[in-house]
């Protein structure tokens, strides 16, 4: 790999289920780092069509422009490494963050853009959005224009913007679906969980249906959001307000760290995780 920096080329840090989107639609030369990295992660790159730099220096000494998507117990930690090898370029932080880690992240870069992913991975085009915030949010914006990932610059945003968002719109859907499976949980240890059941068909239909899709599809992904939880509440605390709800929200979902990697869970399942 060459060590002059190409200005067209973004670094993404690291292509998990979302990253390997992000960098699919990114234009342009899109590097990453196979060093230390699973065989799964190294097949999502490889389908992304990315270019291996080998290990994160060589990444960063390449690169313009590096992408951080990563779950947000390791933001802080790369970035540091990032940080740490020299890179002078644009250092953008998608990850799940409160706005106050969004900063201190900001202040180990000359150029800084706070990114917020809403939506599921961009497999298809309207799904998913990257909000994105700082001087140079055009910028990075312009390299995604026309993708399945739609870019939106928050004007006159800085560090921290985009997170505020991200931490705002996540507070409601990833903390009541943790709320939900306690709330069954609660039904289940008390013996009346089938006639919770009968009473959400009458009065709030398709509770039980979120129900059932909570223990397929947010189970598995539970041991990512324990950190998220964890920045919210921070957020939550920062504005003056009650942190306490997305604490429980995180412990909700360490009780289902256990379906890691799994295909998913029935809700019987998940609910005997929650109580054991």
């Amino acid at each position: 790999m060459s060590t002059t920096r190409d200005t067209a080329a973004t670094g993404i840090l690291h292509p998990g289920a979302m990253g390997a989107t992000v960098a699919a639609a990114c234009s342009g030369t899109v590097l990453w780092a196979s060093d230390g990295r699973s065989e799964a992660t190294c097949n999502r790159a490889a389908d992304a069509g990315l270019t291996d730099a080998g290990d994160i220096e060589s990444v960063v000494t390449a690169a313009e422009v590096v992408i951080s998507v990563c779950p947000p117990h390791g933001a802080l930690g790369l970035a540091d490494t990032v940080a740490d090898a020299g890179f002078k370029g644009c250092y953008v932080d998608a990850n799940a963050v409160s706005p106050a880690t969004a900063r201190k992240i900001a202040s180990r870069f000359d150029s800084f853009v706070d990114g917020g992913l809403i939506g599921p991975p961009a497999i298809r085009p309207g799904t998913t959005r990257l909000y994105l915030s700082g001087s140079d949010a055009a910028r990075v914006a312009a390299r995604f224009e026309g993708s399945m990932l739609e870019p939106r610059v928050l004007d006159g945003g800085g560090p921290g913007t985009a997170s505020a968002l991200k931490m705002a719109y996540a507070s409601w859907t990833k903390g009541t679906s943790a709320l939900l499976a306690a709330v069954a949980a609660l039904a289940a240890a008390e013996g009346v969980a089938d006639d919770l059941l009968t009473e959400w068909d009458l009065s709030l239909p398709g509770v039980a249906e979120r129900l059932a899709g909570t223990a397929g599809e947010v189970a598995p992904k539970a041991w990512r959001w324990m950190g998220e939880m964890d920045e919210i509440a921070a957020t939550f605390a920062q504005a003056g307000l009650p942190d306490g709800f997305h604490r429980a929200a995180g412990e909700v979902y360490r009780r289902l760290g256990s379906f890691k990697d799994s295909p998913g869970a029935t809700v019987e399942e998940m609910l005997e995780a929650l109580l054991r």
